[in-house]
């Protein structure tokens, strides 16, 4: 297995669900609880944009499809 970067140290999680390290380089991380799936490393800055991404494909849908 390799490097966890400190996953499970409860410094790197705000609010306990927001994944935050930046000597982290992954994008997409397990979350706390493996078996609940993955998320984002928020201190990447492609985290933000595929957040945003996705945010926006929700919106358009809710508006568009009639």
């Amino acid at each position: 297995m390799g490097k966890d970067f400190q996953h499970d140290n409860p410094e790197n999680w705000k609010w306990g669900i927001f994944y935050f390290n930046q000597k982290d380089h992954r994008l997409i991380v397990p979350k706390r609880n493996p078996m609940m799936g993955w998320t984002f490393n928020f201190a990447h800055p492609a985290g933000y944009i595929f957040l945003i991404i996705i945010l926006l494909v929700i919106i358009f849908q809710t508006i568009y499809s009639s």
